[in-house]
């Protein structure tokens, strides 16, 4: 597992469960999730570490308009993450 912090694994999970979303979409999703504001130097710049390290492809909807999706290094972490989660959580029913 690569060393990402908790927010930069949270947008990488946010991108995967949606369809090619867009900065104020991946923001949307997190405040809804988080319950407090999130500031866009902060999204954009971890946006912008994610694209540099491999994990997100970053495209172009329209002129301004940025839309992330995960490459298949991104989607290898996060299966990486939910297998040592599953090592040491486990839910009772």
């Amino acid at each position: 597992m690569d060393d990402l912090n908790g927010f930069r694994r949270d947008l990488l999970y946010v991108i995967a469960g949606l369809d090619g979303p867009t900065g104020v979409a991946i923001k949307d999703e997190l405040e809804e999730s988080y319950d407090k504001e999130i500031q866009n130097g902060r999204l954009y710049s971890n946006l912008d570490t994610l694209v540099e390290k491999g994990f997100v492809n970053k495209g172009r909807q329209d002129g301004r308009t940025h839309t992330y999706r995960l490459t298949d290094r991104g989607q290898r972490e996060l299966e990486a993450r939910r297998e040592w989660e599953a090592k040491y959580v486990t839910f009772r029913e």
